[in-house]
């Protein structure tokens, strides 16, 4: 079989070459139209909400802050996920939306319903904040800062040193 695609392919040399001159051409011609982004697309749009609960354990965050921030979030139009974590006194909550999403819209939307949301918020807790407009692969890396068991500094004094000395140099 193969012996003879070879021959004919030899007799018709010029059809070939025709065929292949014309697969080239379309091959360029494709590549001139394809749409080319250099961060294309690969996830949702996607709205993230952080809000400080200084002094809150783990589980108060959870039922003051996040709980509250999620309900009033619930029900945005073209939500598909709300996805959340509370740690010692701080909320995350991301909002991901239908692809095709504007993110623009879906900042504002969101916008409002914290609002609504700020109101039931306990004393003390600061006011929920959109973090900035950004691509999914803005989040490139995440740093934790610890203390050694039996160190005289207190986890304040090293949230200190982190907001004051190490963010500004980053």
């Amino acid at each position: 079989m193969l012996n003879s695609i070879l021959k004919w392919s030899i007799a018709q040399r010029w059809l070939v070459v025709i065929g292949a001159i014309i697969v080239t051409v379309w091959g360029f011609v494709t590549i001139a139209r394809m749409p080319l982004d250099v961060f294309p697309n690969f996830a949702p749009p996607q709205v993230e909400i952080q809000t400080e609960a200084p002094g809150l354990a783990p589980e108060e965050v959870e039922s003051l802050v996040t709980l509250p921030i999620e309900s009033a979030i619930n029900g945005t139009p073209g939500l598909t996920t709300v996805r959340s974590s509370s740690a010692v006194g701080i909320s995350v909550v991301k909002v991901i939306f239908n692809w095709g999403t504007d993110i623009y819209r879906a900042r504002q939307l969101v916008t409002e319903r914290l609002q609504q949301a700020t109101a039931r918020l306990p004393e003390g807790v600061e006011t929920p904040q959109i973090s900035p407009l950004s691509s999914p692969i803005g989040t490139v890396l995440a740093y934790a800062f610890t203390l050694e068991t039996g160190a005289n500094t207190s986890l304040m004094d090293v949230r200190r040193l982190v907001d004051r000395d190490i963010t500004n140099r980053l």
